[in-house]
């Protein structure tokens, strides 16, 4: 009978983190899987990070993970996204070489000493509430920790207009059993949909009428240490737009999409749509930007980002054909909707393990999220976290103030989901201290404490900190009278002043109060952000504080949230339902708000007055 300390149930971004992190604990782990083939697969756009992702992914980077090493492996287009705005908010979005990121994390794994084996696992094989193992259509497996990384294949259904496959992806089969075993232990379940496009012949379109996207230069990485020694052949992406005749064609049909026919039930992504959702809920926009993404560097494929539909095929057919460029396409895959089970994660502790049954972890999209980026985040922590329990280690949890990842969680097990959760920089209210660029900073030494990277990497960046301290302390000896402000005219200064003082002000020109070495360049790039941010970040760090040491603060038991004026009907019944012991309980029920806990802390204040004059 096969024994292992950790079982990890699904090839995807979630489960190959999670046996990454089991095995880099010095653990033994089973991956099960489908197809061994499809480990690694990117089911739906072949890109990495964007908008708030690519902070996870550096993360993910900083703790040892396979993405950021599988991205620069297959990067074959790099652009850093909202270069406009500050530096906590800008993205780097990495178009990858479909066929290449998967070789890419077989790789990997096939370095190691997890055990894969192609199978279905149909059962858990549970013992007073804990899971000991899982049964597959072959064997037994047991285990003293199980993750499930099921994606979209627990009870998966393709729909393309009236057609239906089970499935979670074309080609491949559903979990239905393991569905059932987890319906039948009557957890809080429900059903989610996501969508891809047509797959089109890239010898087909014509590029030439489009709006060429070239990449970034010089082409950064995504990994800010394991880099190859050169980039991918890089290509360029392409934008089109829908019309009035797209539009029309798909108002024609809309009554044959799968999304719109009642056939399903799942709630689909409210940030990444379908064309048939955008021509619906956006009636006053005559047109959509489609974003033309080349699948591989050998591949005569692209993916048309901005059109995914559940439409039939004819249909499909028709619309793709009436956008400019896209005229003579030839469809190798048409578009379907999927729809799927999860479990609601606020039945998760924030390590991930279940409330319901012990030694049972989840992670990924039957968590009810949906990215490559942030199913390979809960991997990595789900992963970590079985390892240390069996090392009969306290668990690790980061905060909100920590890490994306950290957001990511805490929503998911405080709040739950009513639609598919996306990362954005938004959701993280300490975002100014979060930058994709900082991530070592902030994560690195925890990750060398938990044994998840190398000796070697902890010490060159020590070496590296050092590098810029030493910087730093060079430029508080450069001093000068005078310098250039933005509009390119000289400022003479009352008295000598160090450049590393004068970072600090935002009319002067930083690339003419001071010319780097070219070794030195990363290293005055660094400080001039973080002498542009100092104040924002030393306020949200009193902000912390102030909020740690709050949530700390005890709810008298005889205080009725009943009583006081306003806070809404459902807060009130919410509270005096759970009745939470600090305010740190109280803030994480869904529906406080932050001004919400003012309102409680001013009534806990009153009570205390009272009882002081009493």
């Amino acid at each position: 009978m096969n024994r292992y300390d950790v079982i990890v149930v699904g090839g995807g971004h979630a489960g190959v983190e999670a046996a990454y992190a089991v095995h880099k604990a010095g653990l033994t782990c089973a991956l099960v899987t489908f197809s061994s083939e499809s480990i690694g697969q990117m089911s739906c756009n072949p890109a990495i990070g964007g908008l708030g992702k690519s902070h996870i992914v550096r993360e993910i980077d900083a703790m040892g993970g396979i993405m950021p090493i599988a991205t620069d492996l297959s990067g074959i287009q790099y652009r850093t996204l909202n270069t406009r705005k500050g530096d906590a908010v800008q993205s780097l979005r990495v178009q990858c070489d479909r066929d290449l990121y998967k070789k890419a994390v077989q790789k990997t794994l096939k370095k190691t000493e997890i055990d894969i084996f192609e199978e279905e696992a149909r059962d858990l094989i549970i013992k007073n509430t804990s899971v000991k193992g899982i049964i597959t259509n072959k064997r037994e497996i047991l285990s003293k920790k199980t993750i499930l990384t099921t994606g979209t294949f627990l009870n998966g259904k393709m729909y393309t207009g009236d057609e239906v496959q089970k499935g979670g992806r074309i080609g491949e089969g559903t979990a239905i059993p393991l569905s059932k075993k987890l319906y039948s232990l009557n957890l809080p379940m429900g059903r989610l949909k996501t969508g891809t496009p047509a797959r089109i012949k890239y010898s087909s379109i014509n590029t030439s009428v489009m709006e060429e996207q070239p990449g970034e230069r010089p082409t950064p990485w995504m990994s800010l240490y394991n880099q190859p020694k050169k980039h991918k052949k890089q290509l360029s992406c392409f934008i089109t737009r829908t019309n009035k005749e797209t539009h029309k064609i798909i108002k024609k049909n809309i009554h044959l999409s799968a999304m719109y026919s009642g056939n399903i039930e799942g709630v689909g992504p409210r940030y990444c749509p379908s064309i048939e959702d955008k021509v619906l809920k956006f009636k006053d926009k005559n047109t959509h930007q489609v974003f033309i993404e080349p699948e591989g560097i050998k591949k005569n494929l692209i993916y048309p980002n901005g059109i995914s539909t559940s439409l039939p095929k004819e249909a499909q057919k028709e619309f793709i054909k009436s956008i400019r460029g896209l005229e003579d396409s030839k469809i190798t895959e048409y578009g379907y909707a999927v729809e799927y089970d999860f479990i609601d994660p606020r039945s998760l502790k924030k390590t991930l393990e279940t409330k319901f049954l012990s030694n049972f972890y989840l992670a990924g999209q039957i968590n009810g999220t949906t990215g490559y980026e942030e199913a390979a985040g809960q991997g990595l922590i789900a992963g970590i976290n079985a390892a240390r329990a069996i090392k009969k280690k306290d668990g690790i949890v980061l905060e909100r103030d920590e890490a994306y990842i950290g957001v990511l969680v805490d929503d998911l097990t405080t709040h739950g989901i009513t639609e598919p959760y996306r990362m954005f920089t938004s959701r993280a209210e300490y975002r100014l201290m979060l930058s994709q660029n900082n991530a070592e900073q902030r994560l690195l030494f925890k990750a060398y404490r938990l044994g998840l990277i190398e000796k070697d990497r902890m010490q060159k960046y020590n070496q590296n900190e050092a590098d810029y301290i030493s910087f730093l302390n060079s430029l508080k000896k450069i001093k000068t009278t005078k310098t250039t402000n933005k509009q390119n005219k000289t400022i003479f200064l009352n008295e000598k002043r160090s450049i590393y003082d004068l970072l600090s002000r935002t009319d002067l020109d930083k690339n003419k109060l001071f010319k780097p070495k070219p070794n030195e360049k990363n290293h005055y790039e660094r400080a001039v952000t973080e002498s542009k941010y100092k104040g924002y970040v030393e306020k949200q760090k009193r902000e912390i504080n102030k909020t740690k040491k709050q949530n700390t603060k005890k709810i008298p038991h005889k205080l009725d949230f009943q009583t006081i004026q306003g806070l809404s009907n459902e807060v009130k019944e919410k509270l005096n339902k759970l009745k939470p012991e600090t305010i740190g309980e109280a803030s994480k029920v869904e529906g406080v708000t932050p001004a919400a806990v003012n309102l409680i802390l001013i009534q806990i204040k009153k009570l205390e007055m009272l009882k002081q004059y009493a």
